[in-house]
């Protein structure tokens, strides 16, 4: 029974700190939008946050157990 709990909390701070996340992210994209101007910047920017992601978003999900 413990177990059982112990996977329903994992399973419910997984959640809400993935929702979190999401929403710091799109605050963040939101923001840098606004501060670069250029086509060619915004891909250079958009091709690194890109491999970030690539690399980073599989370490997140490792450390969170989802």
């Amino acid at each position: 029974m413990a177990a059982f709990l112990a996977e329903l909390l994992f399973d419910l701070v997984g959640s809400i700190v993935v929702s979190w996340l999401r929403q710091a992210l799109v605050a963040v994209c939101a923001w840098l939008d606004t501060k670069i101007h250029g086509r060619a910047a915004r891909f250079v920017v958009g091709g690194l946050l890109g491999i970030a992601a690539y690399f980073l978003i599989p370490v997140i999900t490792g450390l969170l157990g989802l």
